[in-house]
């Protein structure tokens, strides 16, 4: 009984709009509204990358980048939103323009280095800091404590120095 007077009231109701969408002039300007602020976004982010690829590029006759799989790591739902947000890929190629531009050398650091699992003292590889979640180690053959983003700078540093030396 209650399946026939669900059929009946899907059958017999009122559709939301009586007109299509492209003539509804609120939703419309709503539609306007959102697009503007979308772009200004994008272009804030935009300007931002433009001024810090700049200032690099000027300030240094060496940058050392590390090569990364950026439509790889966007698969990762996790990580997707985040590495999207800060344009990783426009950035690099903000920055090889620019290099070539003001005569700059950009190093690019192998794909599969691992930077911020490698001790930048004693060169001792600690294959549990592959996950993520942890920010900070303590090498244990030298002691030395590591924040991870900071240790796999001065490793890809490193590493762009020791393929400068050798090219």
């Amino acid at each position: 009984m209650i399946e026939m007077n669900i059929d009946h009231y899907i059958a017999n109701r009122v559709p939301v709009y009586k007109k299509p969408l492209s003539e509804c002039k609120n939703i419309q300007k709503q539609r306007i509204k959102l697009a503007r602020i979308h772009e200004k976004i994008c272009n804030s982010r935009s300007d931002f990358l433009h001024k810090v690829s700049t200032t690099l590029v000027k300030e240094n006759q060496i940058i050392a980048v590390e090569d990364l799989n950026v439509k790889g790591m966007i698969a990762n739902h996790k990580l997707a939103r985040s590495i999207s947000d800060v344009s990783w890929s426009e950035f690099y190629k903000l920055l090889e323009y620019k290099a070539n531009k003001y005569g700059t050398l950009i190093i690019k650091a192998p794909r599969f280095y691992a930077s911020s699992q490698i001790c930048h003292v004693c060169g001792y590889k600690n294959v549990v800091v592959k996950d993520l979640k942890i920010r900070k180690w303590t090498c244990p053959i030298c002691g030395t404590d590591h924040g991870r983003d900071r240790n796999a700078a001065i490793n890809i540093m490193n590493e762009a120095l020791k393929i400068q030396a050798s090219a």
